[in-house]
Order: structure tokens, then sequence, then C-alpha cells
């Protein structure tokens, strides 16, 4: 009897030990995995994978973090250039989070090249590019963690909306400045002072209200077509469908829009414009 209870303990003790031992080796793997992550995203805010590299990170539990994919195919001879324009945008959406005061080890933004990791491509069947998908902390990624590209783009901000609503993970979006329309405008005022420089004796275009009407109308149909939004955005010019090769000229979303449909928007503007103009010189 005596015998037996000593064994009981004995196995309860060797059970205990080995779950604990298998605990703490699951921990050890998880500390591991966060380590090595934090350690290339202090180098570079995108962490670019391999297949075996893919398959530890982002697919094998443990994980206690959330991973947001870009599979693409940057490689100059694959022809993609919605790749390189995606690519750009996701690298705003990465140095914003990377650099915010928010940032933890709770969400890491990687990359898989096609041409580095062929066999995730095909084990996923993926036949296009880019493809953006979350990987939840636990479980599978389900429907909604794939973005739908067609349907939202993928600026930089519609990026980072999708991400918060798949990581309750809020990452605003900071655009590097951009120095052209700084550029442009100090050399417009240096050709409006050359201008009243030479035209100093004779300044009566000043006066002229047909001249003032048209820089007017020219502001107007600039604000009013969201020039001033693209300024401060920095949209694509347009869009190609990854899956047919169309190219989008007006935006999916209401919160979003290209850089050609401001163009169009435009036009439409000063069309009846003119033919209002026309009808009443007649």
């Amino acid at each position: 009897m005596a015998t037996s209870s000593l064994f009981t303990v004995a196995i309860g003790f060797l059970a205990i030990s080995f779950v604990c031992a298998q605990t703490k080796k699951k921990e050890d793997s998880l500390g591991d995995k966060v380590h090595q992550l934090m350690e290339w995203n202090n180098k570079k805010s995108i962490i670019r994978l391999n297949g075996d590299k893919f398959r530890q990170y982002v697919k094998s539990p443990p994980r206690n973090y959330s991973v947001v994919v870009m599979l693409t195919a940057l490689q100059p001879q694959r022809g993609c250039s919605v790749c390189k324009q995606a690519n750009d945008e996701y690298q705003i959406l990465a140095n914003s989070w990377r650099y915010s005061q928010q940032y933890s080890n709770r969400l890491f933004f990687t990359l898989v090249d096609y041409d580095e990791a062929v066999d995730i491509f095909q084990s996923m069947k993926l036949n296009t590019a880019p493809v953006f998908m979350h990987f939840p902390p636990k479980g599978k990624p389900k429907k909604g963690d794939t973005l739908d590209i067609n349907r939202v783009g993928f600026a930089a901000e519609q990026l980072a909306k999708w991400v918060g609503e798949r990581t309750d993970i809020q990452v605003r979006v900071f655009r590097p400045p951009n120095y052209s329309g700084t550029v442009a405008l100090a050399l417009l005022f240096a050709m409006v002072g050359g201008l009243l420089y030479f035209k100093r004796n004779n300044l009566e275009f000043l006066y002229n209200k047909t001249s003032w009407g048209i820089v007017s109308l020219a502001v107007i149909f600039a604000m009013t077509s969201g020039q001033m939004w693209n300024h401060i955005r920095g949209p694509p010019v347009m869009h190609r469908n990854p899956n047919t090769g169309q190219m989008h000229y007006i935006h999916g979303s209401s919160q979003g829009q290209f850089i050609m449909e401001t163009y169009i928007v435009m036009l439409l503007s000063i069309l009846p414009q003119q033919s209002f103009m026309h009808h009443f010189v007649k």
C-alpha cells in the first residue's frame, strides 16, 4: 500500500515536472522569437522573411503578437509596377508605427517576396501580388484578415485603418514632407515678383478684372477638386487592379482619392463654366 502511494506520488511529481518543463520551454521559445523580431525591427521597419522565417515566426505557435504580411513581387523582372506603389505606402505605414510613441512588440510589419519564398505563395495558393494579410496572435486568419485591395486600395491611411480594425492598435500615419509644393510656390512668387519689378512703371494690369477672375477660378477649381488633400496625403496617381491589370482612376472609397481623380473633377468643373461663359459672351 505504501509502495503504491509512493509510486503514485512519484508519477505525479514527474508529470508536474514534465508540464513545467514544457511550459518553460514554450515561454523560452516565445521570448526568443519576440527578441529576434524586435532585433530585426530595430534595424528596419519592415522585416523581410523567407520561407523558413515565415513558417517559424508567423505561422508556428507560440505567438503573442500580431503580424501584418505583404506578399509581393518587387524584382524588376516581375514587372509589377503596382507592387512598387504598394510597397512605398506600406513603408510609410511601417515607419509611422516604428517611430511612434505607441510602438511595442504587439505588432510587426513583415514582407515576403515571391523570389525569396516561392513555396509560401504556392502553399497559400496565391497567384497575384501584392496581398496584405494579418496573422492574429492566436488562431488562424479569418476572411477579414486579408485586405480587399480592389475595394479600399492600399494607401497608407487605408492600411492603417484596416490594421486598427484587425488588431485594435491605432497607427497614426506620418508622411515624409514633400517639398515640391514649397519649391513650386517659391518659384511662383519669384516669377510674380520679377514681373512686378519689370512692370513697375506700368501696373495697370493689376486692375484688370478678367485677369483676377481667371486667377480666382483657377484657385477655386484647384481647391474644390481636392488638390490640397493630395498635397497633404500624397495619394498615388492611379491604381492598377492586381487581378485584371485594369487601371482605376476613381478611388473605390469615399475616404480616399487618386491624383488623376482630382484632374477629372477639375475638368468636369471647368467645362460647365466654359459653356456658361461662351453662352454669356454670345
